[in-house]
């Protein structure tokens, strides 16, 4: 009985935790960091003030555990891509179409994801994580890149430098996607520009 009651109750929790979150998304794309308040989100969320407090106890928590809810389903996608069958084109198509279809399904995420580029209004050890995780996705390109370069798929090339470029340039159309509205198909998108990149670095 005990079992079956703590059972309901995670999954309560569980679904109050992302309900929370999923309002907290919505406001901090909107207002930014330092604009946001608990209230707001408390309203958005449809809880009482109490209630978001008993799950993230500052604005702080809530922010790390937003960015930290997407940024880590987008890592876990990204090693799928990465990892997924076939050469080092398609894998590289995946890899930017894997991104740009989580664009579209999460816009509010991605508003305050590409903001950590920029400046930084919350602590240092937000931005720390932040980084931490950009890294690991660097790291994933990297092997990619390196494993195309041993099948003799691309030429040789600075492995980490060439990954940099795969992802900042997948980033930059992603910002022009959600800045201007997705007017191709995610998978036009990355087939056009997997298709420039390929072209800069195949063997001949």
């Amino acid at each position: 009985m005990s079992t079956s009651t703590k059972t309901r109750h995670d999954a309560l929790c569980e679904f109050r935790c992302a309900q929370i979150l999923s309002a907290a998304r919505k406001v901090f794309a909107e207002k930014g960091y330092r604009e946001a308040t608990m209230d707001e989100m408390a309203e958005a969320a449809g809880v009482a003030k109490g209630t978001l407090y008993s799950y993230f106890p500052s604005k702080e928590e809530v922010y790390v555990a937003v960015l930290n809810r997407g940024g880590n389903e987008l890592l876990e996608l990204t090693r799928a891509a990465v990892a997924a069958p076939g050469g080092f084109r398609a894998r590289m198509a995946q890899f930017i179409r894997t991104r740009v279809e989580y664009l579209d399904r999460h816009s509010e995420f991605f508003r305050i994801y590409l903001a950590e580029f920029g400046n930084m209004t919350h602590p240092a050890w937000v931005s720390q994580q932040f980084r931490e995780r950009y890294g690991k996705q660097l790291e994933l390109l990297g092997q990619m890149v390196a494993e195309g370069m041993e099948r003799g798929e691309i030429r040789a090339v600075p492995a980490a430098v060439v990954a940099c470029g795969i992802y900042e340039m997948t980033r930059g159309l992603m910002l022009q996607r959600m800045l201007t509205g997705a007017e191709r198909a995610a998978q036009a998108e990355a087939e056009t520009l997997a298709e420039i990149l390929w072209k800069g670095m195949k063997t001949e």
